[in-house]
């Protein structure tokens, strides 16, 4: 199956890993033969030929829109509640600790259990905090320290959620086919948060906050039940029965650390998302620097464009989610996404501005799918609820440490002078990683 050198990489891990597949293997296809016409750039779909990747990918579907209602209305009823934009942002922080500090030992826990049972009880966590988030508002508490605490629950289930769902897909589908399901799963994420918001603002004002709560209450029992139609996923080997604490997670962390390929995997996401993200500057530039422009238009437009990009960047990924040279991938969609933002910051046109980032999606597409597919194909199975839990704090981190960075710097330097220097900054590094440790480069399956 691997024609790859993975390098630093042990790859000795039972072969009892494809015994989860039982169900998938059923209706895949093997390797793929080589796409002409249109084929060649269409979305790969082999992996929803196997069953049980199908069940765990419609789930995603219903939580991909609903999450995002439920992430419009907590903010805006808090607003509502306070009138102060002060306390929407330290709800975010509220949310964000117990998502770090649950992703890393769900990571853990998910080592260590059946991971069908973990995603069933942690979705049913998360359909209950939905409900109470309906119950607060429909009987009119307007209680933001209430809101607080099931925010800080919901994203606590997430964080346990998150990394065995992920961790999940490498037992479902064939090694080769991992970079077809991250792309079909990132799609429907991306798609969520292009329609989810969209479709809450058309929402709020024809049957108000309280029933998108419910909403999203209700798609979860779908959720449920998918993943109670999914195959047992029990911990393989050595896993069986240990228990999850801080020992496991930082064997993880060692574990990353003793191997290059992973690591370089999370550095080059840190580099793009700290270096280039520069969503804290939209504000600033919608109001001055497009300020021939409405200035909520231009700040739609300016959040849309990285999810748009997105997902044109899936629907065809058929062009890039066959390739082998995984390092490859991932090191020049880091390149090309310092270039899109360079590109963003030198320009004053806002069209020409919003193009530069929906390139800037594709290219943080592309690699979200090839590091995504690393971290479940370089690592064993024993470890790969670990390397998820450290994937999703890093997703969920950069970006807010970004924003501190560009807010800075824009102060300092202007806003444009600081998105290119960032951008510039990510192609010098990234460039700078990949010649000085082979690993990456050489990494292919």
């Amino acid at each position: 199956m691997y024609r790859a050198t993975r390098t630093s990489v042990d790859t000795s891990e039972s072969s009892s890993t494809d015994a989860g597949r039982a169900e998938g293997d059923k209706g895949a296809s093997g390797a793929a033969p080589h796409a002409r016409g249109w084929r060649h750039w269409a979305m790969d779909t082999r992996p929803l030929r196997i069953p049980a990747y199908r069940r765990l990918w419609s789930s995603t579907i219903v939580t991909a829109v609903g999450s995002q209602l439920t992430a419009v209305a907590v903010p805006k009823q808090i607003y509502d509640i306070t009138g102060s934009s002060a306390w929407v942002g330290y709800a975010s922080l509220a949310g964000l600790v117990p998502l770090v500090v649950f992703a890393l030992w769900g990571g853990a826990v998910a080592d260590t259990v059946d991971r069908r049972k973990l995603l069933l009880v942690t979705n049913i966590g998360i359909a209950v905090t939905s409900l109470l988030f309906w119950a607060q508002a429909v009987t009119g508490l307007d209680s933001v320290p209430v809101l607080m605490v099931l925010l800080a629950a919901q994203q606590a289930f997430f964080g346990l959620n998150q990394p065995a769902r992920s961790a999940s897909v490498a037992r479902l589908v064939p090694a080769e086919q991992l970079p077809a399901a991250n792309a079909l799963g990132t799609t429907v994420m991306q798609t969520g948060l292009v329609a989810g918001p969209l479709l809450a603002g058309v929402l709020i004002p024809v049957i108000g906050l309280p029933e998108l709560y419910l909403i999203d209450a209700l798609a979860l029992c779908f959720t449920v039940w998918a993943v109670f139609r999914l195959p047992a996923l029990p911990p393989l080997g050595e896993s069986s029965g240990r228990r999850a604490g801080v020992r496991e997670i930082a064997a993880g962390f060692r574990y990353i650390a003793g191997h290059k390929v992973l690591l370089l995997s999370f550095l080059a996401d840190i580099v793009a998302m700290v270096l280039g993200m520069p969503r804290a500057l939209f504000p600033e530039l919608a109001a001055q620097t497009y300020g021939s422009w409405d200035e909520g238009f231009a700040l739609g437009l300016l959040f849309a464009a990285m999810p748009v990009g997105a997902v044109l960047g899936g629907l065809f990924s058929g062009v890039f989610s066959r390739a082998r040279r995984h390092g490859w991938m991932v090191i020049g969609s880091v390149v090309g996404w310092g270039l899109a933002v360079v590109g963003f910051g030198l320009t004053g046109n806002l069209w020409v501005a919003a193009a530069c980032l929906a390139a800037g999606g594709v290219a943080d597409m592309v690699s979200m799918v090839f590091r995504g597919a690393i971290l479940l194909s370089a690592a064993t199975d024993e470890m790969r609820g670990r390397m998820q839990g450290v994937f999703t704090v890093v997703v969920a981190g950069g970006p807010r440490l970004a924003d501190v960075l560009h807010g800075t710097a824009g102060s300092l330097f202007g806003p444009r002078a600081a998105i290119a220097g960032g951008g510039a900054l990510v192609v010098v590094v990234m460039l700078a990683l990949a010649a000085a440790t082979p690993a990456l480069r050489r990494y292919r399956i």
